[in-house]
Parts: structure tokens; sequence; C-alpha cells
């Protein structure tokens, strides 16, 4: 059967044509081996009887791809790759410089992979018709698979984003099955450059606006990694590419409706900002897309160091920290909690530490003093828990506080010396704690589902509803009594149990923080 192309006609003018495809038998696999790059045509012969393979030239494009994969190790030797094929432009000159570099060879396996969205009737027919047949000529493995997309949106999303997620979660998907360890697409240049753009004009970071990298994470497995080796060349490019070599490709009607956003950035925005602005539109935006990512990977390095390195930092050491990196502190915990990193979430939990978020219907996220993020579940209990909750300044050297029923008063003593006494307690209703240990601010709140704490003389922590219940408090009571944690909030005290081991007097200690608490209601 015959299938409708765009390809090449008189002058190098796109033209509809009809494509017979080759007796499968004749098609050829093209190699490759260290130090001779070799090229498959990106056509076929007049004859239409076979791939030709050209050892001796090298396309700039080809070129441009090798050295995308050899300068990011994008396909290193023994792996196996699974190639996103629409039947577009730019994943069919991907497809075909892949299979021309020899990645098809045992040194690397190529399979291809093409995902139906069930939105565009006939056209998406004849796109998967194109790709299965290129596939068959290049004796690659072809694995289709389809989603009615508009039927499986989840709520708020849009079509394209719904594409977008169940698109890579059939790849993802059929790389593991195929034994795949990672996955190519054909995102280009040109896709860099909208995406920098409508990000911008939507708000976004440094990392946002430093766009995609060649070698990410796979956003529906990050144990894949998905590959770009396209990035440095232009739609243009890979156009004239095609048009030379008599590739034929698949047009989408839909990336000229200029009702999407993203087509309004490609056929209106871009060509203005190029014709009237600055020439080299594409050139400047990789190179700032360059200077970001730099600057974000660097940012985020701090970041993570400093997480890393300070389980139990003193709240005073997240507020010492720059903005720009208590920002990126934040947005990596996010990011970890499966939560939105936008800059009205991470600038309300920088500016309002102890304040809870009602992220969405299921999730309350809320900072503590020392800069850590907490992620609890959004139910009534909880919600009437979080909002009640109170922070001791231990900075100021005494106070007072009334909280749920409990008065309390605290010092801060600077009294080493005997610990054996106030680790049992002391007096009825007095104990002290290393302050030093405690931190710069102390939390008082209710107990919540998922708490740890370990009890002098227990040996490990403990979930504290398993010790409630080893101590035979009734639920009812639970919930009344108080937990006191530090700013990075881990529980050091509850109400009725022995004091913390994580807090308690130590022949090191220096200063103590000795509080008196009764209840009154």
């Amino acid at each position: 059967m015959g299938v409708k192309l765009a390809g090449v006609g008189l002058g190098g003018i796109p033209e509809s044509i009809v494509l017979l495809p080759p007796p499968p038998s004749q098609a050829t696999i093209p190699s490759w081996h260290p130090g001779v790059f070799r090229r498959a045509s990106l056509g076929w012969d007049p004859g239409g009887a076979r791939a030709t393979l050209l050892a001796d030239v090298v396309h700039p494009v080809l070129a441009s791809i090798r050295q995308a994969l050899e300068r990011h190790q994008l396909l290193p030797a023994g792996s196996r790759c699974l190639v996103a094929v629409s039947g577009g432009l730019d994943s069919m000159v991907l497809l075909h410089a892949l299979a021309g570099a020899g990645t098809g060879s045992p040194h690397h396996r190529l399979v291809v992979a093409h995902f139906h969205h069930q939105l565009r009737g006939r056209e998406a027919d004849l796109d998967q018709e194109l790709v299965a047949e290129t596939s068959q000529r290049l004796g690659l493995p072809f694995l289709p698979g389809t989603a009615d997309v508009a039927a499986l949106l989840d709520p708020g999303e849009s079509i394209e984003q719904g594409a977008r997620r169940l698109r890579h979660e059939f790849l993802a998907r059929t790389a593991r099955e195929s034994g795949c360890d990672r996955i190519a697409t054909g995102h280009h240049a040109d896709d860099q450059a909208e995406l920098f753009l409508m990000r911008l004009l939507r708000g976004a970071g440094s990392h946002g606006l430093a766009g995609m990298r060649p070698d990410d994470p796979s956003p529906a497995d990050p144990a894949l990694r998905l590959i770009r080796p396209l990035l440095d060349l232009s739609r243009g490019e890979l156009a004239a590419a095609a048009h030379a070599e008599g590739l034929h490709w698949r047009e989408d009607p839909s990336n000229r409706d200029t009702h999407h956003f993203r087509n309004r950035v490609r056929h209106d925005l871009i060509p203005l900002l190029t014709r009237h602005f600055q020439p080299g539109l594409l050139r400047v935006l990789r190179r700032e897309q360059t200077l970001l990512r730099d600057q974000a990977e660097f940012l985020t390095s701090l970041a993570q160091g400093w997480l890393d390195a300070s389980p139990a930092a003193a709240p005073a050491g997240f507020a010492a920290l720059p903005v720009a990196l208590q920002r990126e502190i934040l947005r990596l915990q996010a990011e970890e909690l499966q939560l939105p990193t936008t800059f009205d979430l991470i600038e309300h939990l920088r500016l309002h530490p102890e304040a809870p978020f009602q992220v969405d219907a299921a999730s309350i996220v809320q900072r503590e003093l020392a800069g850590r993020l907490r992620k609890v579940r959004s139910t009534p209990e909880n919600r009437a828990h979080l909002l009640s909750a109170i922070t001791l300044d231990l900075t100021l050297g005494a106070g007072a506080a009334e909280f749920a029923g409990l008065r309390l008063a605290w010092e801060i003593l600077e009294l080493p010396g005997d610990t054996r006494a106030a680790a049992e307690g002391g007096s009825p209703g007095v104990e002290e704690f290393d302050a030093a240990r405690v931190g710069a601010g102390v939390r008082l709140r209710h107990w919540l589902p998922g708490d740890r704490f370990e009890p002098v003389g227990l040996g490990a922590e403990a979930k504290l509803q398993d010790l409630f219940t080893n101590a035979r408090i009734p639920p009812d009571v639970r919930r009344r009594l108080v937990v006191a944690e530090t700013g990075d909030g881990r529980v050091f005290w509850v109400e009725g149990l022995r004091i913390g081991e994580l807090a308690r007097l130590t022949a090191a200690t220096q200063r103590r923080l000795r509080w008196r608490w009764e209840r009154v209601d």
C-alpha cells in the first residue's frame, strides 16, 4: 500500500507524493565500527530496491549528530536505544541518522517506537504507516502504541499535557519491555528557543529557562535515560538535510494552528524577533541557555551539598544563606516530595516558616525553621493540628507561652555539670535539655501520624503511635498531648513520656534549656 508523504519535488519544493516500499528482503542494515563513521543515504535509490550506504561522504547534519553522540556519550557501547518516531521531519532525520551512524550494529541496537494519540483520525494512521514501513526498510524492530488521549486526561490537564504524559509513559514502558536503557527523541534547537520564550512569558527560573539537556532522566521512569542528539541543529538545517537526501516525512496540520500558544511563538513571535531585533536569535538563545544551565547546575550542587551536610542545622543557618540558595534548597525538596516548584509556593515557604500551605486537595506542606520541608496528608484532623502550633524563639534567653492547655516557662542556663538527675526528668514538670542540640527555636504542636521519637533508654527511634500504644494512652488523649520539635522538625520531647535521646544532657553539655510545664485545662 502506498503512503502519502511530504517529500521533495522539482527544485527541492515539498510536494505530495506516493512512495511504494521496496521488498523488505532487499533492505540492508548499515554498520559502524570504531574509528570509521559511515552513514546510510537518507533516501532510497531511484528504483527503490535497496538502502544506499555511502561510506565516504558525511553530511554536515550527520556530522553534528555524531559529535553530539560522542561529546555527551549518549550511546555508550552496548547500549540499546528506543527511538521515538512520530513520522515528522525531526524524528525521521533522527531515525535515519542513528541507523546511518551504525547504532543498529552490535555496538548499539535500535528499536523504533511510535505512539498514536487518537486525535487526528486517518492522518495519524498514515503517520504510523510511514514509521512502520521505514522501520522495515531499515531492518529495525517496530513497536507501536496507542491511547485515547482525550478520554484519559487528568483533572485540569490540557490535551497537550495529557498527550505528553501518556506518550512518555508508553515510551518508558516499551523501553523496559524491549530491554532498552535509553530513549532518543528528535527535539532540536527551534524547540529549545520556543521553550525558552514560552517559559519566559509564563515566568520561570534558571532551571526552566535553561531548557532541555542532551541527556536527562525520563519523566516517566528516572531509571531510563532520555537523549536528544539534535539539540544543536535548527529545523531549517534538518529540512535542508532531508531535502538533499530525499528523506520523506509527514506534516501535522495542527502544528500550523495558531490557537495553540506554542504555535504562536513558533510562527509569529520568533519570526518577528528574528526579522526586527536579532537575526541570530536561535544562536543567542542557545548561548543564554548554556549560561543559565551552567549556573543552575552550580547552584543545585551547593544546595544539595547543604542538604546532605546539614541534617540538624540550626534555624539561623538557613536564614543566613543567600536568597538564591534558600530558594534552590526548597526547590530540590519540593521536587523530591513531588510538589509543584512554582515561584509562589517556593517564596511562601521561604518567607513563612511554620506556616502550612495547602498545595492541593491531598497535601499540606510547611517549612521548618531550619529549612526542611514537611509534607502531610490533607485531612480534617491534620489541617486542624497544623494550624495549631507555636514557635519559641530560644535566642531570647527566656520566655513563657501557653498552648493547647499547656503552660510553659523556659530559660537558657549556662550550667555545665552533673546530668543524671535531669536525664530522669528532675522535679515533676521540670525538664532540661542540651540547648545546643535543640537549636535556636522550638516548635510546639500536636502529634501527627508519621512522627518518630526516641525516648532516653529505648535505643532506637520508634513511631510515636506505637509508643502511645505501649504506654496505653487512649486515642482521644493522644490528640491533646503536646510535642516539641527542633527547628529541623525532629521531635525531642513528648508530653507525658521520657525526654528524648536527641537533646539529653551529656558531659559535653555547656548550655541547658530548662522548662517548667503544667496542664491548666
